[in-house]
C-alpha cells in the first residue's frame, strides 16, 4: 500500500503483513511514525480483505520506543496537546475488528512495548528483549503501558517491569504471561503468518465478535460479558457463514465464507 514512509504494509492472501520500516533507528517512534499508525488503522479498518494482521519490524528490532531526541524537545505543555493522540493512534490499532498479532524481534522497549501490549497476540523471537524503562527518565508510562500492562501479567509484575526499569529476555517474558510464545528468530514470521492465515480463514464476523468479546470481558463485569454473548449469538446464528459452516463441515469440503 502506498502513502507510508515509515511503515510497509504487504498482502499475503488475507493476512496483512506490517513492518515499522525505520531500521536503520531501530524503529523508534517519531511523530510521523505514530501519524502513519493511525492512518494504517483507517485503512485496515475499511478493508474486508484483510482478515488478520501481523506487525513487525524491520531490521534486527521490533522498536526501542520513542526517538530520543523526540523525548529531549518535549514539556509539560506539548504533552498536554499531543499525549492523547499519540495514545489514540494505538487504541485505534486495539480496536482493529481484525485481530492483530506481535511478531517481536530484538529490542521492544518502552513506547515499543506499549505498541505490542496494543497487539491482540504477541509472539516472540528468543532473542527478543523487553523493558519499560520510562520511570528512569523520570517518566511514568503515557501510551498506555500503565493500564495494558497490567491487565496482560498482573498487577505486581507489572510494578516490577515499571518501578524496577528490568529488562527480560523472551523466556521470562513468556513466563509471566508478557508474550504467548516464543520461537527461534527464524521461524518468527512464519510462525506468525501461520497463526494469521489460521485465523484469517475463520468466518469473519465470528472472529470479529470473539476479538471484542475478550476485550469486553477485560473492561466490564460479568453480567455486560454474558449480554454480550447474547447479542452476538443472535447475530451469528443467522448469519451465512455459519450455514456455510455447518453444510461445510456435513459435505467434508472447505467452507467458504463471505463475511455475512
Amino acid at each position: 500500500m502506498s502513502g507510508f514512509e515509515n511503515l510497509t504494509l504487504e498482502r499475503r492472501a488475507a493476512v496483512g503483513l506490517v513492518h515499522l520500516n525505520r531500521a536503520e533507528r531501530s524503529n523508534s517512534l517519531t511523530m510521523e511514525l505514530f501519524a502513519e499508525l493511525e492512518q494504517l488503522a483507517r485503512c485496515l479498518e475499511e478493508d474486508a480483505d484483510i482478515r488478520c494482521v501481523v506487525l513487525t519490524g524491520a531490521g534486527r528490532h521490533f522498536c526501542a520506543g520513542i526517538e530520543l531526541q523526540v523525548l529531549a524537545e518535549t514539556t509539560s505543555q506539548w504533552s498536554a496537546r499531543h499525549v492523547f493522540r499519540l495514545q489514540e493512534s494505538y487504541n485505534r490499532l486495539a480496536a482493529l475488528p481484525q485481530p492483530v498479532i506481535a511478531a517481536v524481534n530484538g529490542a521492544c522497549i518502552g513506547g515499543g512495548l506499549e505498541l505490542a501490549l496494543a497487539c491482540d497476540i504477541r509472539i516472540a523471537a528468543a532473542d527478543a528483549v523487553f523493558s519499560v524503562p520510562e520511570v528512569s527518565f523520570g517518566l511514568s508510562p503515557d501510551l498506555g503501558g500503565s493500564q495494558r500492562l497490567p491487565r496482560v501479567v498482573g498487577p505486581s509484575q507489572a510494578k516490577r517491569l515499571l518501578l524496577g526499569c528490568e529488562r527480560i529476555d523472551a523466556a521470562e517474558a513468556a513466563r509471566i504471561g508478557l508474550v504467548d510464545e516464543v520461537v527461534e528468530p527464524g521461524r518468527l514470521i512464519n510462525r506468525a503468518l501461520e497463526l494469521a492465515g489460521r485465523i484469517a480463514a475463520q468466518p469473519p464476523m465470528a472472529v470479529r465478535f470473539a476479538k471484542k468479546a475478550v476485550n469486553v470481558a477485560m473492561e466490564s463485569s460479568l453480567a455486560a460479558g454474558l449480554l454480550y454473548e447474547q447479542a452476538q449469538s443472535v447475530f451469528c446464528l443467522g448469519s451465512a457463514d455459519k450455514n456455510e459452516a455447518v453444510s461445510a463441515f456435513f459435505e467434508k469440503r472447505h467452507p467458504e465464507f463471505k463475511g455475512r
